[in-house]
């Protein structure tokens, strides 16, 4: 499997804040960009491309949830909470076939499920999907992917931690980055955007956007 597509916590709380859903933790301007999150998921299918989905899916005892005092780079407020409406993911990018899902208790990856599949949950605890799940290195590998077109939010949190984690694993990513959000009140931390983006950079990383993914330029 040569390349797949990765898509990244769009999930409602992340993604909604208006009359149809308030989310507890919304990325600003998120919902701006479902139009382009939609026309990746619809090319997915059309064409049988294997899509990897992390989705947050916490516990109040997960160690970035601080439902009194969070301190907003480390901590949170509980968001994306295991079986709630706020941890699903939105329309635009919900896996409606094909489904394998690693939950966060797995003990064991099914390695012939994994491959018969074309879409991929991983269930996750942590921003960083390569340690919030313990098994989610393995599934990858399995899937021993080439190229790695990732989408979702946040760019400077969760997509910067399965970039990063897919680069040092050797593969090509590209970053689809009109089909991205960012948290913009990290200034002055190591995730901060700029701070990322040239990190990306000097990482190789391709940058790239929807329109050259859907016209076969990646």
């Amino acid at each position: 499997m040569r390349t797949i597509f990765w898509n990244v916590d769009t999930q409602y709380d992340f993604m909604r804040d208006d009359e149809s859903f308030r989310g507890t933790l919304p990325v600003p301007d998120a919902r701006e960009i479902e139009g382009n999150l939609a026309k990746l998921t619809g090319y997915a299918k059309q064409n049988g491309i294997y899509v990897v989905n992390s989705a947050d899916w916490h516990r109040l005892e997960d160690k970035e949830i601080d439902a009194e005092n969070p301190d907003l780079v480390d901590t949170y407020f509980p968001h994306c909470m295991a079986g709630t409406k706020g941890a699903e993911y939105i329309p635009a990018t919900r896996p409606m076939d094909n489904i394998y899902r690693l939950t966060r208790d797995a003990q064991n990856v099914d390695a012939e499920k994994i491959v018969k599949a074309r879409n991929l949950v991983i269930e996750k605890y942590e921003f960083d999907v390569f340690s919030g799940n313990s098994l989610t290195s393995e599934a990858i590998d399995i899937l021993n992917p080439e190229n790695v077109v990732l989408y979702g939010v946040a760019l400077n949190v969760c997509d910067n931690f399965a970039v990063m984690g897919n680069v040092k694993k050797g593969r090509n990513v590209y970053a689809v980055m009109d089909a991205m959000r960012d948290l913009p009140h990290l200034v002055g931390t190591p995730l901060e955007t700029k701070v990322v983006l040239k990190n990306w950079e000097e990482a190789g990383v391709n940058f790239v956007t929807t329109k050259d993914v859907l016209e076969g330029r990646v």
